[in-house]
């Protein structure tokens, strides 16, 4: 299970059901991932920048994840770029990276990561933090008798949590950049409409302001909605996020986006001397 990632959400790895055709149980991961790349076809206000310049034209993303210890421990890393739609569509504005350490035990899960969000065609705010999550997820509506016989090709898997931003150099806590986030609260929900190949998902992010009175009190709320087409490792996704302040007015950021992935995967050969490797899929 991918961890949950957000500043929106779908601005990194968003968790999904695993792609059609499940795993081959004899073969250890060795390394696994996905390519994505994304027009934004709407766009009036997503910058393109950590600084709110610029919008959005085109997102390119990589995810790498490894196994370090079964499912208790994983590495996983996402480098996501963007680029300027006013500064001619195709030179990279923005260099978001991500690094983390990430696991689950039974249905809790916990996430220990650091981000840096910088620009990359001029000087400029770098948004950096590190922050842990906890999430929880109940079993997958899949598991009631009741639910596989009346929708034997559907499925509903959801999970919520909270965080702690314990270091934020400069990570706002609202879109237009004010205020320095502190907590956050995150909720997300796959309904899966037909065997894992047509999912509707929703994603939903909140951030409080450390400066603010009443730090547990949301700043900032980010939802992400999506219906995702997939077959074997490749999936098209149209996506609408809107990024909103709660407790002020200001900016609102939001796009409708077209995004393309491709994932892949290496494993580790089931022969004893275990030296050889091989692309699954």
């Amino acid at each position: 299970m991918s961890p949950p990632e957000l500043w929106a959400l779908e601005k990194y790895g968003r968790p999904l059901p695993e792609m059609e055709g499940a795993h081959d149980n004899s073969e250890e991961h060795w390394v696994r991932g996905y390519l994505l790349s994304g027009a934004f076809m709407s766009n009036p206000s997503f910058a393109a920048r950590p600084d709110n310049s610029g919008l959005v034209g085109l997102r390119h993303m990589i995810h790498l994840e490894t196994d370090l210890y079964k499912e208790y421990l994983q590495f996983y890393t996402d480098q996501n770029f963007f680029s300027d739609r006013q500064a001619g569509w195709v030179s990279l504005s923005e260099w978001d990276s991500v690094y983390a350490f990430t696991g689950t035990i039974q249905n809790v899960g916990w996430r220990l990561q650091y981000e840096r969000d910088a620009p990359l065609d001029r000087s400029g705010i770098i948004q950096a933090y590190a922050d842990t999550l906890v999430t929880y997820r109940p079993a997958d509506a899949r598991s009631l008798s009741w639910w596989r016989s009346a929708f034997p090709d559907q499925n509903l898997t959801v999970y919520a949590g909270g965080g702690w931003l314990f270091h934020n150099q400069s990570y706002f806590a609202r879109p237009d950049n004010s205020g320095r986030a502190l907590f956050r609260y995150v909720a997300h929900a796959d309904l899966d409409l037909y065997r894992n190949r047509v999912v509707l998902f929703v994603d939903g992010n909140f951030f409080t302001d450390r400066s603010a009175s009443n730090v547990l009190r949301p700043s900032e709320f980010d939802l992400v909605m999506g219906l995702a087409v997939r077959y074997h490792e490749m999936e098209i996704a149209l996506i609408h996020e809107r990024d909103l302040p709660l407790d002020r007015g200001g900016l609102v950021q939001r796009y409708i986006a077209l995004q393309l992935r491709y994932e892949f995967e290496w494993t580790k050969s089931s022969n004893p001397a275990g030296k050889q490797l091989s692309l699954h899929r």
